[in-house]
């Protein structure tokens, strides 16, 4: 590297970002390489191209370098592409929220749906005893009674027949709306899942989920080293217990040890035979 002429080295640089797509990450990886590349890499030529590469539209004439247009044209352009990621994230958000209402719609109306279909079924039942009623009364009553049971069911707007009919359409009904509605759940509930996944793959970061995922790792050695820790003093306890118990074990053979001798001494000092 060294027998080559600076240059050389600056065309090559002029050539990889002309041609090559050379971007600055690049060029900044260059620049730490070695102190002739450093000093290369800082030439306003240098950024000068790649500024006129990576944003061809034409610059306003400034006393600035060009690597400090470059870097403020980066900054903007950086805070372009975060507000429109945020509003594409807020856009998704928007969207799951949608959903959600939705979801809270559709079991609104099912329970409804529910609740008028039991109380449909509990109705048709009803009728359906009082018909069953009224046919035994008819089979069993005198003809006194039938003739004014049947002057009565004349006078009435609607028929048991129609209306048992009419209930009937209405629970079939019901069950169909309920049918209906449970498919809309799960298509809505699948385009909810859906919204959140690509959500979870927006505000996705590696180097975010890493710090994360270290610093669970951290916590999860410090509790580790903490039971390792309780564990040891908890061994020490026992041993200092043992280490008690042995000595009081000792103490009362000793004290047993010596009332005995105490014993045998006493007995022999007043034994007659001696």
């Amino acid at each position: 590297m060294s027998f080559l002429p600076e240059e050389l080295w600056r065309r090559i640089l002029e050539i990889g970002i002309e041609g090559s797509g050379f971007s600055y990450k690049d060029l900044c990886c260059v620049s730490i390489s070695c102190r002739r590349l450093h000093r290369l890499s800082s030439e306003d030529l240098i950024w000068n191209r790649l500024l006129s590469a990576d944003y061809p539209q034409p610059h306003p004439t400034s006393s600035s370098s060009s690597k400090s247009l470059y870097k403020l044209r980066f900054e903007r352009d950086k805070e372009r592409r975060i507000a429109a990621h945020r509003r594409v994230v807020l856009r998704k958000e928007s969207q799951i929220a949608e959903h959600s209402r939705r979801l809270k719609e559709i079991q609104t109306r099912v329970a409804q749906e529910t609740a008028t279909a039991t109380q449909t079924a509990q109705d048709l039942s009803n009728l359906r005893r009082a018909r069953q009623a009224f046919v035994a009364l008819n089979v069993w009553q005198p003809e006194v009674v039938r003739s004014r049971q049947k002057q009565m069911v004349e006078q009435s707007a609607v028929p048991a027949e129609c209306r048992i009919h009419a209930l009937e359409m209405e629970l079939k009904l019901c069950k169909q709306q309920i049918a209906g509605l449970e498919l809309f759940y799960k298509d809505e509930k699948r385009r909810l899942d859906t919204a959140k996944e690509e959500l979870a793959s927006m505000n996705y970061h590696p180097i975010g989920e890493h710090k994360t995922i270290r610093q669970g790792d951290h916590k999860h050695i410090k509790r580790k080293k903490l039971k390792l820790c309780n564990s040891y003093t908890d061994q020490q306890r026992g041993v200092f217990y043992i280490y008690k118990s042995d000595a009081g074990v000792r103490q009362f053979i000793l004290s047993t040890y010596l009332q005995n001798l105490l014993l045998v001494k006493t007995q022999a000092l007043f034994d007659p035979c001696n």
